[in-house]
């Protein structure tokens, strides 16, 4: 497998050269075609408490969208050229101008997506439903740290977090290509269970295997959370080894029960320190 068409999600003019930063030199290592994508909300006509419509709020709303539009696609444009990256423009309006979910069928089309980690401190219009993005599109997202800075360069090591599931699964092999890239690979289990079919002291064993046989330097690592999350305990890992590339399974549940009972997932999009690679 190779990332040959990369969708990049820019979602204003605070995170585009941050996301072009790492896109860009990433597509010319993998000799990429990028498809840069920005959407915007449809111009809603309004009605004043007297009944009247509030046509020219709206026109200027409408002519706001449309400058926002051309000035990411101008930056967008003149970054692919200066790097001799093959590249083309989608340019979106929708009900809820959302640069995630309008880039959901977009994304089902790419062999990768990239996208910023939603800033807590943006202002709410330059963030996006990156998990919608994750669980929808049925690609693999790549995640890039909103404290990201300088140009992406080739990964040198990553973390695999691994449970078994297909989840996981799918995260590992679509990360192949950076995992190749990297060349060094650790399996991390946390809270491994006895099974029928394996012995906890061996969770990960099987996956290292098939990993090793694409010519990598693959090792295990097995955790126990001792009263940590399962997300404290990867990020913990994170830095202990200085791996600059997570790979792992998205999971979700109710939004009620995320609240109340945390989840690794939540955990890594809220709280990265490396580029994370989330497959569903």
């Amino acid at each position: 497998m190779v990332y040959k068409t990369l969708l990049v999600i820019l979602k204003g003019e605070a995170d585009t050269p941050r996301v072009l930063d790492f896109a860009l030199p990433f597509a010319a290592r993998h000799n990429s075609h990028v498809i840069g994508l920005h959407a915007e909300a449809l111009p809603i006509a309004m009605a004043t408490p007297m009944g009247g419509s509030m046509a020219d709020f709206t026109v200027e709303m409408e002519a706001e969208a449309a400058q926002r539009h051309a000035a990411l696609r101008a930056i967008f444009e003149e970054r692919t050229q200066a790097e001799g990256v093959a590249a083309e423009w989608r340019g979106y309006e929708s009900v809820s101008g959302d640069s995630a979910v309008s880039g959901i069928e977009s994304a089902r089309t790419a062999d990768l997506v990239i996208v910023q980690q939603n800033d807590p401190d943006a202002d709410s219009r330059m963030t996006a439903d990156v998990e919608a993005l994750i669980f929808e599109s049925g690609r693999p997202v790549l995640l890039v740290p909103y404290t990201f800075k300088g140009r992406s360069v080739p990964f040198k090591e990553v973390v695999v977090a691994w449970n078994g599931s297909k989840e996981a699964a799918r995260a590992a092999f679509d990360a192949l290509p950076l995992m190749k890239e990297a060349g060094k690979v650790e399996v991390l289990t946390v809270d491994a269970r006895d099974t029928l079919q394996q012995d906890a002291g061996l969770a990960g064993a099987a996956i290292a295997a098939s990993l090793a046989r694409h010519d990598l330097d693959v090792t295990t690592r097995a955790e126990h959370s001792a009263g940590l999350s399962h997300g404290d305990v990867i990020a913990n890992r994170l830095a202990e080894t200085d791996a600059d590339l997570l790979v792992m399974g998205a999971f979700g549940r109710s939004r009620l029960s995320e609240f109340v009972f945390g989840g690794v997932t939540r955990t890594m999009l809220q709280s990265m320190t490396a580029p994370v690679l989330m497959a569903r």
